[in-house]
């Protein structure tokens, strides 16, 4: 009688969720005749929901009724869009709609005030809502691998933003609102349009990791040079032809870096005057005393 008595509760919700519809194939699947809230994992710090490469062209119906949701991951599905009961889900820490089709995401986004981490990288976005800076927490965007060219000025709301992906998109210039982004350590702008960085950069004063490799820079601010945090700056697949004079203040930048993942100045391939290049095949100590001097004389 008990396992009847499930049974009948569980088609009950099921048939409540989809007000008598019947479930699409997959959500079926996915739910086998049992609650939604079976699907859920509660860890030690988050109740937690994964259906990453699920084949999903729609978010399930029962989503939006699961507001403990505090981390959820649809990403590698062949979402279109996302509907605006997202907006529902406000104990979102974290949200990963990554590689997935969606071309915009709803206005609604903004209502996740508990959102810190979200990804949306590999999707088809061309803009990005201004709803999205109420999300004050946010520690965490990767917008990397879309079609954005702008940003909205209302971002200088996300005080608390550490770390910024906008690789592989059309950027032409970098957003007049980063510079007001002083949190932020880590920020990514590579394989994009630009051609150059603005003196503003400096405004960046806790930047560790800077990521420009793959546009068109034909040189580099002097005031980058008093971003004295830098770790990694990476200009590797420009048009660099000279380096400023400064650039030997970027003392933590410890070694030339060939490899990606490296720490240091990564310069590779990039069409500079002589005698740049022999200098810079000395390593990173002879490169710096050759700026330091070069300066001295003039």
């Amino acid at each position: 009688m008990g396992t009847e008595h499930s049974k009948n509760k569980g088609q009950r919700s099921m048939l409540f969720l989809r007000k008598g519809a019947k479930l699409p194939a997959w959500e079926d699947a996915l739910l086998s005749g049992r609650e939604p809230k079976s699907l859920l994992k509660r860890g030690l710090r988050y109740v937690s929901l994964s259906l990453i490469m699920k084949g999903m062209t729609n978010t399930p119906d029962f989503l939006w009724g699961l507001p403990e949701v505090q981390k959820l991951n649809l990403s590698r599905n062949q979402l279109v869009m996302i509907p605006p009961s997202l907006g529902k889900l406000d104990r979102l820490v974290v949200l990963n709609l990554g590689g997935n089709c969606l071309k915009c995401l709803p206005k609604e986004i903004g209502l996740l005030r508990n959102l810190k981490v979200l990804f949306v990288n590999m999707n088809c976005l061309t803009e990005v809502p201004a709803e999205l800076s109420l999300c004050r927490k946010l520690e965490v965007l990767s917008l990397s691998h879309n079609r954005i060219s702008q940003l909205p000025l209302s971002f200088t709301d996300l005080t608390s933003l550490r770390k910024l992906n906008l690789s592989n998109n059309r950027f032409v210039q970098i957003p007049l609102c980063i510079f007001a982004l002083r949190s932020l350590d880590f920020l990514h702008l590579g394989s994009n349009r630009l051609e150059n960085i603005a003196e503003s950069i400096q405004y960046l004063v806790n930047l560790q990791i800077f990521i420009v490799e793959n546009n068109n820079i034909r040189n580099l601010p002097r005031s980058l040079c008093y971003i004295t945090t830098l770790e990694l700056l990476n200009v590797d697949y420009n048009a660099l032809q000279t380096l400023p004079d400064d650039l030997y203040l970027l003392c933590r930048l410890r070694r030339i870096a060939w490899n990606p993942m490296d720490k240091g100045l990564h310069i590779a391939h990039n069409p500079l005057s002589r005698p740049l290049p022999e200098v810079v095949e000395g390593g990173l100590d002879v490169l710096f005393n050759y700026l330091r001097e070069k300066k001295e004389h003039n």
